[in-house]
């Protein structure tokens, strides 16, 4: 290798293959929900799997994971759900969605959350550590150069030994 490598580049394979596992021969659809179909229906629902049937002639069924309640509402936009979703691919790969409802809590599917979990607090910085990397950075006249260079001055030397 010359050099760094992106951690996506290192984990593509992986996922790459995960997801083909469940049919999602498109990773981006399971990477990027929110992106794919928009804040709201990502919110109530997530992609399961992509489903290849042979009787069922050209296309694939997409199973969507979502709460009882909001069930009804989802598949009054199972046709625009579709068309987002196949702009995805490039090519009209989904033919059929599939809603699958769960219980918000119980079984190990329905357990987890539609959206990300929030970020933990970071507790703020030592003002002895920041006075440091403000004395490293002295020199830098860009504003903007300076004020990234401190905090990542801040962040390295706040870093626990080993």
């Amino acid at each position: 290798m010359r050099g760094f490598e992106r951690a996506s580049m290192l984990l593509s394979g992986r996922i790459r293959r995960a997801g083909e596992k469940r049919g999602f021969a498109v990773a981006r659809l399971l990477t990027h929900w929110p992106e794919v179909v928009g804040d709201e229906i990502a919110r109530v629902c997530r992609p399961v799997e992509v489903r290849y049937g042979r009787k069922e002639g050209f296309g694939a069924t997409l199973t969507l994971l979502t709460t009882g309640a909001h069930a009804p509402l989802l598949e009054m936009q199972k046709e625009d759900i579709r068309e987002k979703v196949n702009a995805c691919y490039g090519y009209a790969a989904i033919s059929r969605i599939r809603l699958t409802q769960t219980a918000p809590t119980g079984f190990a599917e329905g357990q987890a959350a539609f959206a990300p979990a929030p970020r933990p607090a970071v507790p703020p910085p030592d003002p002895g550590t920041v006075a440091v990397a403000s004395d490293l950075t002295v020199e830098v006249h860009d504003e903007g150069l300076r004020a990234a260079l401190q905090d990542l001055g801040t962040r390295v030397l706040s870093r626990p030994k080993r």
